[in-house]
């Protein structure tokens, strides 16, 4: 392996800039790690220790994934401070389990904090003061030492697949923070797994996605529900877990039914751990589906815990034909394609669901499905939208003045002309010119192409080509969606220039 193209293990120098060594071999340090079993009784001494000792390397049985230096993106989108009304704060997050049985609770007395949702399941909390403040919609802690503003998305762990190989698996969702780096003292991760059966043979790290490079750091310390990072620099991060032993999840199901004109009712059930990165990317999964969804609310969290390698079979009752009738699990975080359970049945009738572990024949999780469940929400789709027209122009009406500009400027593109008309090769060379630096972000977050994808490209060209290519990559991905409209929508979290070169391309047509 080359030595710029491996994850790098770092330790983090608070004092001075964190000296990152790049990895010459597969070996990973793992003697300062987080491990359980370990005496934490002095958090100050813990955090010495892993802060002024460099990483010495030490052999490991698993390999480390590749990452080009330009894998991830050096900072996080520039977001648009705009608020969506607040029921949309729920849509796609499923709460952290603060502890379930096996897991020994702890007493925090963090200052739970909502953040308002500015865009895209991007979120902003303000804090006026140094202390601990935790997000009640995502479960992250931030220790915070001034006034600061902390922007923040859930980012999805399939596009970083390649980062995370054996013995390391992913331990919770992956996280963009952007503030300003020197007021966050350390941030606690929130992670999916149960550490109440086994913790003495378990370590935790943190991958830090940077310009330069993938990155595992020390984590500081652990709990029943989070692992704690000092912030070196601000960049994707994540929590990651070796282990001995099999790894038990905290795990939810999520349902969504078909929705068509057919009597017969049809339902995709996902199992998944209790991690919001994949549970963000079942949502965009069936967002992206040929066909419509709607989303069935009932209470997700397993009641049982999931265990890699365990068989489980769905049951209906009333029966129901089910695809497949049984599945091993497995943690999907880092499978682009998400797998699901099919159940179908031909009259739409109450029907109670049960996933059952098959060794023990004991119910994981259960929930009766009633007509209700699903005709009061078809119904209010076809509320028409001139309804709710008044209550959002009042709502604008309270946005800040940068946002009324932004908003009065869209207002002049011809939304409807655009939605049907495609890019031009002329457009896209166009476009591609105002990319700049952060084009593999752009790529990567807002065009959502895979980075095997950019790497193939980038191989071959230079990068005024890449830029160029990489949009026809998307333009081949999203073939008859690959309209101008469709464009604007996917980069208007990118820069004013970018905006107004797709704007031009509206107001031309």
């Amino acid at each position: 392996m080359s030595c710029g193209a491996g994850l790098r293990e770092t330790s983090d120098d608070l004092s001075s800039s964190s000296e990152e060594k790049d990895c010459h071999s597969s070996n990973l340090d793992t003697s300062k790690d987080s491990k359980s079993g370990e005496d934490s009784n002095s958090e100050s001494s813990s955090e010495s220790e892993s802060d002024n000792e460099e990483s010495k390397p030490e052999k490991t049985n698993g390999e480390l994934g590749e990452s080009s230096p330009e894998e991830a993106a050096t900072q996080a989108e520039e977001w648009e401070d705009k608020d969506l009304p607040t029921d949309h704060l729920n849509s796609e997050c499923i709460k952290i389990q603060p502890h379930c049985e096996h897991c020994k609770a702890e007493n925090k007395h963090n200052e739970k904090v909502t953040p308002r949702l500015i865009s895209k399941g991007q979120f902003l909390m303000k804090v006026d003061t140094e202390g601990i403040y935790e997000c009640t919609e995502t479960g992250l802690i931030f220790e915070v030492n001034r006034k600061v503003d902390i922007k923040y998305c859930i980012l999805s762990w399939s596009k970083y697949a390649d980062l995370v190989v054996k013995p390391w698996a992913v331990g919770g969702p992956l996280f963009d923070v952007k503030c300003d780096p020197a007021s966050l003292s350390s941030i606690q991760l929130p992670h999916s797994l149960c550490l109440g059966h086994h913790d003495a043979n378990m370590t935790f790290k943190v991958l830090h996605v940077k310009s330069s490079g993938a990155s595992l750091e020390y984590a500081v310390d652990h709990s029943t529900t989070h692992v704690k990072w000092h912030v070196s620099s601000l960049s994707p991060v994540g929590p990651v877990i070796q282990s001995e032993e099999t790894l038990y999840h905290h795990g939810a199901v999520i349902l969504y039914k078909v929705v068509d004109h057919n009597p017969s009712l049809s339902f995709h059930v996902y199992i998944a751990t209790n991690n919001e990165s994949f549970i963000k990317d079942i949502s965009k999964s069936v967002k992206h589906s040929s066909k419509k969804f709607m989303k069935i609310d009932k209470p997700p969290v397993c009641q049982k815990l999931l265990q890699n390698g365990k068989k489980y079979r769905l049951i209906s009752d009333p029966e129901a034909d089910i695809t497949p009738e049984e599945i091993e699990f497995v943690d999907g975080s880092l499978l682009k394609l998400k797998s699901y359970i099919e159940v179908y049945l031909e009259q739409p009738v109450e029907f109670q669901l049960l996933l059952v572990e098959m060794d023990s024949d004991e119910i994981v999780w259960k929930a009766k499905l009633r007509e209700c469940d699903w005709v009061q929400q078809e119904q209010s789709r076809n509320v028409p939208k001139s309804s709710t027209r008044g209550k959002r122009q009042r709502k604008l009406s309270n946005t800040l003045p940068d946002e009324e500009a932004c908003d009065k400027r869209r207002k002049l593109v011809n939304t409807s002309v655009g939605a049907k008309t495609l890019l031009t090769d002329t457009q896209l060379i166009a476009l591609a010119e105002k990319l700049g630096n952060e084009w593999i972000k752009i790529a990567l977050v807002n065009l959502e192409l895979d980075m095997k994808d950019i790497d193939a490209i980038r191989k071959n060209e230079n990068d005024e080509v890449s830029k160029f290519r990489v949009l026809k990559k998307w333009q081949e991905k999203e073939q008859s969606n690959a309209t101008v409209q469709n464009l604007y929508n996917c980069l208007r979290s990118v820069s004013a220039e970018i905006q107004a070169v797709l704007e031009g391309f509206l107001q031309a047509i």
